[in-house]
């Protein structure tokens, strides 16, 4: 589905009919909506959920402006109101997480819980931005392909290379304009610490999932969250890396379905 809203034409993806009860997928880097496949095939019971594409990534027009996160936050709402959804559970993976927590800031009345995935609050560190510099510099130079050389190695467990998924996975980087990368890249480098917003987080149900194997946000990064945040609960997906929605779908459902059926009145 798309709509010309503020700023151009965004896309989104939807799955489970019109509920009142809805669930935003938002997905990391540098990917798009196509990351949630399983969980768009597989919705939870009584749920609407949203897909979207980020500005730039798959059918969503990039920015004529530097991307933030707060510019990607600002798009998220625009399409809930386009869509008449007054609020709804965010769920968002790495990247996905820091658009997140630019929602909150400025939109939190519009949430109903979280679901953080694979992700941390704090911002990058001097030898983060160093190797975000490093990697816009190989996208800019070579193109996508050699952003999802630097990172395929690192996103997924050893058990989930050269296999289907490891081919999709490399597929919808790779549909990433570079242009959208460096963008993206530049944003996260850019982006604020969000760990005082954490304790107030506490008045939304919060599920944590991380991979047992993620190497880029590792358990410990989940648990400082889970720590951080009052009431919040954690998983951890056995034989996962960075993305257990696409290494391990049917675990990750267990517990995305488990905690939105908590959440039904």
């Amino acid at each position: 589905m798309q709509a010309q809203l503020d700023g151009g034409r965004l896309s989104w993806s939807e799955a489970g009919g019109q509920s009142e009860n809805v669930l935003l997928l938002v997905h990391g880097f540098p990917f798009n909506s196509a990351m949630w496949a399983p969980q768009l095939e597989d919705p939870p019971p009584r749920w609407r959920v949203i897909a979207p594409d980020l500005r730039g990534f798959g059918a969503s027009e990039p920015s004529s402006d530097p991307q933030t996160m707060d510019g990607y936050a600002e798009d998220l709402a625009t399409l809930l109101k386009h869509l008449r959804v007054r609020e709804a559970v965010l769920c968002g993976l790495s990247m996905g997480g820091y658009v997140i927590f630019a929602f909150l800031r400025r939109y939190l009345r519009m949430a109903r819980g979280l679901v953080l995935c694979d992700t941390r609050a704090e911002a990058d560190t001097p030898e983060a931005r160093a190797g975000r510099k490093q990697m816009a510099l190989s996208a800019r130079q070579q193109g996508t392909f050699a952003v999802v050389e630097i990172m395929l190695p690192r996103l997924l467990a050893q058990r989930s290379m050269r296999t289907p998924v490891e081919t999709r996975l490399r597929q919808i980087m790779e549909a990433s304009p570079p242009e959208s990368v460096v963008s993206a890249l530049r944003a996260m480098a850019t982006r604020p610490d969000s760990t005082p917003l954490l304790r107030h987080l506490g008045v939304l149900p919060t599920q944590i999932i991380v991979g047992a194997d993620d190497a880029l946000t590792p358990p410990g990064e989940a648990r400082l969250l889970a720590r951080a945040i009052p009431g919040s609960f954690l998983e951890v997906i056995p034989d996962a890396g960075h993305v257990p929605n696409l290494e391990q779908p049917r675990a990750f459902n267990t517990v995305l379905h488990r905690f939105l059926d908590g959440m039904l009145v």
